[in-house]
């Protein structure tokens, strides 16, 4: 078993349990909205072509096999760790978890990463132009001192957040459907795809890998389970009713961005694809006001991110699986201090040194290889029943999650190499973390790491 070697009153702070049902389902749409349909709907389209609704739904589909594992995870042990827990209660592997730990908050900082960019480059840029790197400096600063501030006040910030990207999202659907009615747009677009390059199958799987980055977050809700009320019947209700909720969304905005523009307009357009939709589907709306929008979504895409990072960083540390000091909690405002900070200053060392594609799909690349081993540890854990009640997925779900997920992961799929490059170079930090953690632990316990445990804190 994983020890504490906290003193009684570091163990009697914990996290405060204050999210509902309704504050989840708004974390978890908030979490999928923003980022990957803001500003990533030009780079699929450019591997797609007018079929741009298809690898949304694939995406959908591959992101679905996938929660319904950590839905039956998260109701056997409502704990902050999610993955990696997982990992360690299935595997037995230190260094396995470890790993899967790392991944995952890299995504997170990844993706937080990508709407630090598509703020300040494509948003922020339609008011005042300015470098990214201090663009970079301030939002990342911002959204570590709401962190720190509370989960509370973190996650009813997201649901105004939420509220207002899912507007500008309405709007374009409004826009959109208007026009069409009114006979603009082409929709034989929705069936045609790129007539160079790589075959069908490969432009659809390369389509897909880089549109699962908007769907990717139902996953970090899981870390919030220590301060969710009721988790076991809390979060299959609002993962699922919130991944149907945003793909019916996503559907209809690529289907109409499809009909309106065409597929080499919306990729030589980039992040601002959705900026082109709106011009040609209402020429006189103002653009400014769908920017301004499109600021609050990418930021809140980014705060929910860093929420997520920052608790797996704590949960980690209370399973022992990294340093301590990473479990620190400040006394007054109950919120894992040292886990924010670091956190925010990887997310900003990936703002000044990669792009926004390279990080949308670095992103999506390190959640499809740690959702490869989620949907195996499913299936390893169910010999090791627990004595409450639970969600349990059905069999045929993991199965096909660790067949998608894992095609996806891998050059086949279509996936540029610079993804692989960039999320070596991650993982490779991440041995490098591993080793000294190691050596510290050794110093300090002089008789090397604890022994895989069976997944406790060793709270009392």
């Amino acid at each position: 078993m994983v020890t504490d070697s906290r003193g009684p009153a570091e163990k009697a702070i914990g996290l405060r349990r204050v999210i509902g049902p309704s504050l989840l389902l708004f974390f978890v749409i908030g979490d999928i909205l923003g980022t990957g349909i803001y500003a990533l709907i030009g780079s699929v389209a450019a591997r797609i072509g007018g079929a741009l609704w298809l690898p949304f739904l694939m995406a959908f589909l591959v992101a679905l096999l996938t929660a319904l594992s950590y839905l039956e995870l998260v109701g056997k042990y409502p704990r902050a760790a999610g993955a990696a827990l997982y990992t360690q209660l299935a595997f037995g592997v230190r260094f396995l978890t470890f790993m899967v730990a790392f991944a995952v908050m890299a995504s997170g900082v990844t993706s937080a990463a990508s709407a630090a960019t598509a703020f300040g480059e494509t948003y922020l840029a339609e008011f005042l132009p300015l470098p990214l790197w201090l663009v970079g400096f301030v939002f990342l600063l911002g959204l570590g001192l709401v962190n720190f501030r509370g989960v509370g006040e973190s996650v009813r910030a997201n649901v105004v957040l939420t509220t207002v990207e899912l507007s500008g999202l309405l709007i374009v659907i409004a826009v959109g459907s208007w026009a069409v009615a009114h006979g603009h747009g082409e929709p034989a677009r929705l069936v045609q795809f790129p007539s160079t390059g790589s075959g069908g199958w490969t432009a659809i799987t390369a389509a897909t890998s880089l549109a699962f980055f908007a769907m990717v977050g139902f996953e970090d809700s899981v870390n919030m389970a220590e301060e969710t009320r009721d988790p076991g019947s809390t979060f299959p209700r609002a993962i699922l009713l919130g991944m149907a909720v945003t793909a019916a969304i996503y559907l209809v905005i690529a289907g109409l961005a499809s009909t309106l523009v065409p597929a080499t307009d919306l990729a030589a357009e980039g992040s601002g694809a959705l900026l082109r939709v709106l011009q040609v589907g209402a020429p006189g709306f103002p653009l400014k006001v769908f920017a301004a929008i499109g600021l609050i979504a990418v930021v809140n895409s980014a705060l929910i991110n860093m929420l997520m990072a920052s608790r797996l960083l704590y949960g980690m540390a209370n399973e022992g699986i990294i340093p301590r000091s990473f479990g620190a909690v400040h006394r007054r405002r109950r919120t894992p201090w040292v886990a924010i900070v670091f956190s925010s200053l990887v997310a900003y060392l990936l703002v000044i040194t990669s792009n926004l594609s390279l990080l949308g799909g670095t992103t999506s690349l390190l959640l499809l290889a740690v959702f490869t081993i989620v949907n195996v540890a499913v299936l390893v854990l169910r010999r090791k029943p627990v004595e409450h009640a639970h969600f349990r997925a059905p069999t045929w779900a993991p199965v096909l999650g660790v067949l998608s997920c894992g095609y996806l992961a891998t050059p086949l799929s279509g996936r540029p190499p610079e993804q692989f490059v960039v999320a070596g170079v991650l993982l490779s930090i991440g041995v490098g973390l591993w080793v000294i953690n190691l050596v510290l632990v050794s110093r300090t316990t002089q008789a090397g790491p604890s022994p895989p445990g069976d997944g406790t804190s060793g709270r009392s």
